[in-house]
């Protein structure tokens, strides 16, 4: 008997200090990570719709002065529409991510254990996941490269805070 009051001592004792363990930034630093994050959100966004305004222009512009080749028509629509849903793929997952950054931010912003919004966190690294593997497999630029590698390092900070799986490289 007093070994399973001891044993369960122990756990007790283990696992409140594994939940004091976690917590250990102040919810002042955390919201900092969030707002990283969110900031880092809206640039990307905001790069990549003024990217694809840019090839629209420039798309525009260049039917306007060249001359279609009749043999290679065919291979630029398809090269088009694979672009297009490639687009439409990191667009959604970049929505994503906006939505699930902004329902952490609500959650966090309405508890005083911030610890409390790791399911949220998970969500928003889980979105993070697939821009990534978007912007891996893409060719979307130097420019869009760099900031999702900003954007990429705060979600991971944010990750770390909460002890979850950061994103890869």
């Amino acid at each position: 008997m007093k070994i399973r009051t001891w044993l369960a001592a122990l756990a007790i004792a283990s696992l409140s200090s594994t939940v004091s363990f976690t917590q250990t930034l102040p919810k002042a630093r955390v919201a900092d990570l969030i707002k990283k994050v969110e900031d880092g959100v809206d640039t990307f966004r905001d790069y990549l719709e003024k990217r694809e305004d840019t090839a629209r222009d420039k798309s525009s512009t260049a039917k306007g002065t060249q001359a279609r080749r009749s043999g290679s028509a065919a291979g630029t629509e398809a090269r088009k529409d694979q672009a297009a849903r490639t687009k439409d793929e990191l667009d959604d997952a970049l929505g994503d991510l906006n939505k699930s950054t902004n329902r952490l931010r609500r959650k966090f912003d309405a508890t005083d254990k911030w610890m409390e919004t790791k399911v949220e966190v998970e969500r928003v690294v889980e979105d993070g996941r697939k821009i990534n593997q978007y912007v891996a497999r893409g060719t979307y630029g130097s420019d869009a490269a760099r900031l999702w590698a900003t954007l990429r390092s705060g979600i991971n900070d944010l990750a770390r805070a909460y002890g979850v799986a950061p994103l890869g490289v």
